[in-house]
């Protein structure tokens, strides 16, 4: 096909399309369409795109493809049938081969092409659900273009490159109850294709695997299983498509697929902070992510802090049993907690975890001790979200207050605490004091030195809420200070300074002059 510039291009393919259309002794004309597509130029890959999405959206609307398992193409030419059947069986391996290339184009690297082509390949998806390409095999069958649709998200989960930007757009799309479900369960598939088949997985994939399946949100309630991008005259209940209950099922086998894989610390993070309000809470059965979790606690680290989420629900709505559980929290409770990012997260579940009063004395005596130990290198923000967690420990816990009332106590060199047990149970902290809340009564600054002054008074029966604290940082503290007011100005001299360099009589200003 001769062309000249884009607009030729434009042009071109424009009268390609009309004559395809208009008459079937044209078909040929489609490869003149197709090789386009192949282009090196940005613009006319584009206009080519657009193209084969008018002229088989038009063919599939027209009911002029090949319905039922698609025969090689050869064999049909060779044979005897009759010329509409060859047509039909001709006209789908060229949109078998245009789909092809659409796929292939979603990692072109003019994001306006991966685009179009994305647009194009559901275009078709919608069109082929609404003039199936397949027989049904009853009547009442559900038809979907499960294949094309594979391929589509296959694309969209490529391992050689960022899909990030694609599928920010395929998510609008997720907003349908039907490309929900058939994502879910098309997701799932091409996880396992790739994981199972690959020594090494890149990175990539699991990044983009992880965008996509964190786009899926499911409805609360069996009433909204309502919208469908395929439009269809009525719905069967028969369809499990049309059932909240399938599409838990199908959420769950999705996650499980992706989480059963060995995965990069980065994405596992990812995985962690959104479990709790974004996967739990749709799975059919929530017990089945113990394993996961549990594997992701005893990792350490901020990985273990972010787990305490997903177990927290585990423990108090699924009667999960954990052993040790206090142990391992009570491990992570070192210097690098008041740093890290999820600093607040953990102290709440902290909170929360620490709130039965059936626990053990000797197990909170632990906890109280730990951050008291570590408060005495604890930065400011941090203490004055510490001090208080500390006192409605004491509050909560009774028998703890032992710690502040111990007279006869011994020698801080003797100090019976043991912060190298990792059992509290061992850690004889009930044998203990709180002597770092005394000192840190002479902490340098002041709201720290007033808060842990908490301890010298009768402790107040209603609990302090540290919510309002979990996220202080430096800068709010260093603003506060600066927005209080001083007292008034303090006279230093008597006769007042005139000038940079004082008055004129002054030894400095007769030497030196400001110019």
């Amino acid at each position: 096909m001769e062309r000249d510039g884009s607009g030729g291009a434009r042009r071109a393919l424009g009268r390609l399309l009309e004559a395809v259309l208009a008459s079937r002794g044209e078909a040929n004309a489609v490869f003149d369409i197709l090789a386009v597509l192949q282009s090196e130029d940005q613009e006319e890959i584009q206009d080519a795109v657009r193209t084969c999405s008018r002229l088989f959206g038009a063919l599939l609307e027209r009911e002029e493809l090949f319905v039922g398992h698609l025969p090689p193409e050869d064999t049909v030419m060779a044979g005897s049938q009759g010329a509409t059947r060859k047509y039909k069986v001709w006209m789908r391996h060229r949109y078998q081969s245009c789909c092809n290339r659409l796929v292939e184009l979603l990692a072109h690297p003019s994001f306006q092409v991966k685009e179009l082509a994305l647009g194009a390949l559901l275009r078709f998806v919608q069109l082929e659900g609404t003039h199936p390409l397949e027989k049904p095999k009853w009547e009442g069958n559900y038809l979907f273009p499960h294949q094309l649709f594979k391929s589509v998200v296959g694309g969209l989960l490529s391992p050689e490159g960022d899909r990030s930007l694609l599928l920010s757009q395929f998510r609008e799309y997720l907003e349908h109850d039907d490309i929900r479900y058939h994502t879910m369960r098309a997701a799932a598939d091409t996880v396992h294709r790739v994981a199972d088949g690959r020594p090494e997985v890149p990175v990539t994939f699991w990044n983009n695997a992880f965008t996509l399946l964190s786009a899926v949100s499911l409805p609360r309630r069996e009433s909204g299983v309502s919208s469908f991008y395929v439009k269809r005259a009525e719905l069967s209940d028969k369809w499990k498509v049309t059932h909240l209950k399938e599409h838990r099922r199908a959420f769950q086998l999705m996650w499980l697929s992706f989480l059963k894989h060995k995965l990069p610390l980065s994405v596992c993070k990812k995985v962690l902070v959104i479990m709790h309000e974004s996967i739990l809470p749709h799975l059919a059965q929530p017990s089945i992510m113990i394993d996961f979790l549990t594997r992701a606690y005893d990792i350490g680290g901020a990985i273990s802090l972010l787990a305490l989420n997903g177990l927290f629900i585990l423990i108090h709505k699924h009667n999960l049993e954990y052993p040790d559980f206090y142990r391992k929290l009570y491990g992570l409770l070192d210097p690098s907690v008041f740093h890290v990012k999820y600093r607040a997260r953990f102290f709440h579940l902290a909170d929360l975890f620490l709130s039965s009063s059936l626990l053990p004395a000797y197990l909170v005596a632990a906890f109280t001790k730990r951050l008291a130990r570590l408060a005495l290198t604890a930065p400011p923000e941090a203490l004055l979200m510490v001090l208080p967690f500390i006192c409605n420990l004491l509050r909560r816990h009774p028998a703890c207050r032992v710690l502040v009332h111990r007279p006869q106590g011994p020698e801080l060199d003797a100090d019976p605490y043991d912060p190298g047990e990792e059992d509290p149970a061992k850690s004889r902290a009930l044998e203990s004091s709180l002597w770092e809340l005394q000192a840190l009564q002479r902490h340098y600054h002041p709201e720290v030195s007033k808060a842990a002054s908490v301890i010298n008074q009768v402790l107040s029966v209603p609990e302090v809420s540290i919510a309002p604290l979990l996220e202080l940082t430096a800068f709010e503290i260093f603003e506060q200070d600066l927005s209080k007011k001083g007292p008034e100005a303090v006279p230093l001299e008597f006769i007042p300074a005139q000038g940079l360099l004082g008055r004129r009589d002054d030894l400095c200003a007769q030497h030196f002059t400001l110019s």
